[in-house]
């Protein structure tokens, strides 16, 4: 049986069409996998099945009767956004509840039966923290974890929607979840879950639908198809996924050099980084491995070591000073911390290139667009034009701004921290030949950081690898990925 259907639904933004007739259905007991590229149309297709924007014209039924005429039937859809999205200084316990029901003196809400209330849920989703605990003190995994269990606190839900659930797991946190997942699919739910990670979806799936500009393309059992299949129904041309990407201009030129680099969660890390190198950092969330890029760059604390760059000291504690002298960290939480969301595509571009588009008392509007257009062109970002606030860009394009941006402030190092987290296979593709052309056309050092195993192994000259804030291991290129699976989760190769 349909818990959730949807006919000829279409979705027109000035100029633009999101959503083309789609026709889509969603099964009782089944986990139904939504994939396309970034601008595919997923993320409106969810905006309409759940209530948050109305189709310009189609029809949706929730349960066999009009959802579109009767609002409160979108009540049985239950929504977990990619973004995290709680109450970081409200417990654990309230985060789960709210707005829950006030009792007692005064009408205060009872503590104590929340707490009791909250423990089978967290037993139920494997999350080891104190229902007491504010979500402010436990991990990502964990906060991603307990806004998935929110979503199902009221079991009135048919349909519960997970749009990029894993982002921020580990891989232990990432099978908790599919057991999670498998058993609410046996309590006869409708699942949708949204990945751009397709060994996931293999796992896991039952079914999958595929966008590609705005439309349906295909549907299929997942028993039936291949990768290779829905990437060329993705894409709409064949993407070779055997291609690798390392530089084939890597120098003897050292650029960077650390030196038993100690912080808070890393210790004695010593690595040197040559002119035209990509060099791979591989671990497990939580592993240390953002947080010596981030020393390095001079956003936390550094204890101990010492770094040179071009054989010079480096200086710590100033991302500035970083920036002045040719280092650039582009952030993995790219929404939060790179990107400036309800700016336009050309001030997120100029921003850090103001100084060279001063005219008289201000700056040049007629530089700043011509500098803008060269970056636009240069590095292929999809925009109706510069005006556009970023925030309406896919994350693919998104990531190509903070490229672009950053090449104008010559970079001597780049470092990538998860630079393709949230992006399709199509565009990861894109970010793999820009890094590579950077790094051999322009003799960037580029640091790769990355939680995804094939990224690593296929885009790394060398590789890193980092457990529980030591580097334990180095490899090079083309190593075996259960060679290096073993050292990122503690375990000595035999």
């Amino acid at each position: 049986m349909n818990a959730l259907e949807a006919y000829g639904i279409t979705k027109i933004f000035p100029g633009v069409v999101a959503l083309d007739s789609v026709d889509i259905s969603f099964k009782l007991g089944e986990i139904h996998a939504v994939i396309g590229e970034n601008g595919a149309g997923k993320s409106t297709l969810i905006k309409c099945l759940t209530g948050v924007q109305e189709p310009t014209s189609g029809e949706i039924k929730i349960d066999g009767k009009s959802a579109l005429s009767d609002k409160k039937s979108f009540d049985r859809i239950a929504y977990v956004p990619q973004e995290i999205d709680l109450f970081n200084y409200m417990t654990v316990a309230e985060n789960l509840f709210m707005p829950f029901e006030k009792s007692g003196f005064k009408g205060l809400v009872d503590q104590q039966a929340l707490k009791e209330k909250a423990m089978p849920l967290l037993e139920k989703f494997h999350i080891h923290v104190s229902p007491d605990a504010l979500v402010k003190d436990i991990s990502v995994s964990e906060q991603q974890l307990l806004q998935i269990a929110r979503a199902t606190v009221h079991e009135d839900y048919e349909v519960l929607m997970l749009d990029e659930p894993t982002t921020s797991l580990t891989t232990s946190d990432t099978q908790c979840l599919f057991e999670v997942i498998r058993q609410i699919k046996q309590e006869n739910k409708a699942i949708v879950f949204i990945s751009h990670k397709l060994e996931e979806i293999f796992a896991i799936c039952d079914v999958v639908t595929v966008f590609r500009n705005g439309k349906k393309i295909a549907n299929a059992k997942i028993s039936e198809v291949d990768v290779p299949w829905i990437i060329t129904k993705m894409t709409g041309r064949e993407v070779n996924q055997e291609t690798a990407f390392h530089s084939e201009k890597v120098t003897d030129e050292t650029l960077l050099e650390v030196e038993h680099l100690t912080g808070e969660a890393f210790t004695n890390i010593s690595f040197t980084l040559k002119k035209g190198e990509i060099l791979g950092f591989s671990g497990l969330v939580g592993a240390g491995r953002s947080e010596i890029m981030q020393a390095i760059f001079g956003s936390i604390p550094v204890y101990s070591g010492k770094v040179k760059l071009d054989g010079k000291d480096w200086k710590f504690g100033n991302t500035h000073y970083s920036v002045e002298h040719g280092l650039i960290y582009l952030p993995e939480e790219r929404k939060r911390e790179g990107i400036l969301p309800i700016l336009s595509v050309k001030e997120n571009i100029s921003i850090s290139l103001l100084d060279n588009l001063k005219s008289g008392l201000g700056i040049s509007d007629q530089k700043e667009r011509s500098l803008v257009q060269e970056v636009v062109d240069a590095y292929d970002i999809k925009t109706p034009d510069m005006d556009k606030a970023i925030k309406f860009l896919s994350g693919g394009n998104q990531q190509k701004v903070i490229i672009g941006r950053s090449m104008y402030c010559n970079p001597k190092v780049l470092i990538f921290d998860e630079p393709t987290k949230g992006i399709d296979v199509g565009t990861k593709a894109e970010i793999y030949r820009l890094m590579k052309e950077l790094a051999e056309n322009k003799g960037i050092g580029i640091i790769l950081i990355s939680s995804e195993m094939e990224e690593i192994v296929k885009c790394s000259n060398r590789i890193i690898a980092i457990y529980a804030g030591r580097k334990v291991a180095e490899f090079d290129s083309g190593t075996d990925k259960d060679i290096l699976l073993s050292s990122i989760i503690g375990v000595k190769p035999e």
